[in-house]
C-alpha cells in the first residue's frame, strides 16, 4: 500500500502540533504556505490529504479543520477516516474505455450520463474488461453466475442482450460489449 500523505495547507499551528507526534502517526506529513508549494506536494504523491482551517475551492482531497479546539485523538480519528474514505471512493471507480464504472453506486457514466446497473450486469462488465480475448458462454456462466458449464441455459445471452440494449439506448453505443463467434468482449 502506497503512503499516505498528510499535506497541512496554511495551518501552521496544526503543523507544529502534528509534526511533534509525527512518531505515532501513520502517515506522512508535510507543510504547504503558497499555492505553488501545495501543488507540487500534490504533484509528487497519488495518496494524499490536504487539512486546512478552511476551504480552497482548485483542490480536491480537503478535510477542512472547522471544530476547534479538538482533543487530538479525534483529530488523527477524523484523518484516518478521511483517508478511508479517499480510498474507498478510488477504488470504487474503475474505467473502461470511455466510461467509468462506479462499483460502490452499480453506475456506468460518460459526459454526466449514467445508467443504473444490477449487480451481475457490472461483474459481467467487470469480467469481460479483464479480458484480453472474447470470453465464451460457458466461462461466463461458471465465473459470473456459478452455473454448471453442461446445463443448458440462455441466461446469458438474455443478460448480455438486455445489457447490451440498456448501453444503447442511454449512450447510443452498440460496440461496448462485441459478440464475436467463440464469445463476448470489450475491447
Amino acid at each position: 500500500m502506497n503512503t499516505q500523505n498528510l499535506i497541512i495547507y496554511k495551518f501552521k499551528s496544526l503543523y507544529h502540533i502534528l509534526k511533534e507526534l509525527h512518531l505515532d502517526l501513520n502517515f506522512k506529513l508535510s507543510f504547504a504556505d503558497s499555492e505553488y508549494s501545495l501543488k507540487e506536494k500534490i504533484k509528487n504523491h497519488s495518496n494524499y490529504l490536504i487539512i486546512s482551517n478552511k476551504k480552497y475551492l482548485d483542490f480536491e482531497n480537503q478535510f477542512v479543520l472547522e471544530t476547534i479546539p479538538i482533543k487530538i485523538y479525534k483529530l488523527v480519528e477524523k484523518i484516518n477516516i478521511e483517508f478511508l474514505r479517499l480510498q474507498f471512493k478510488s477504488q470504487s471507480d474503475v474505467k473502461i474505455k470511455n466510461y467509468t464504472i462506479d462499483l460502490n453506486s452499480r453506475e456506468i457514466i460518460v459526459n454526466n450520463t449514467k445508467l443504473k446497473l444490477t449487480e451481475k450486469e457490472i461483474n459481467t462488465i467487470s469480467y469481460l474488461s479483464k479480458s484480453d480475448k472474447p470470453v465464451s458462454i460457458e466461462e461466463l456462466q461458471e465465473k459470473v453466475w456459478s452455473y454448471q458449464s453442461d446445463i443448458e441455459t440462455h441466461t446469458v445471452e438474455t443478460h448480455i442482450y438486455r445489457l447490451r440494449k440498456k448501453i444503447l439506448d442511454t449512450f447510443s453505443d452498440n460496440k461496448f460489449i462485441i459478440s464475436k463467434k467463440n464469445g463476448y468482449q470489450i475491447k
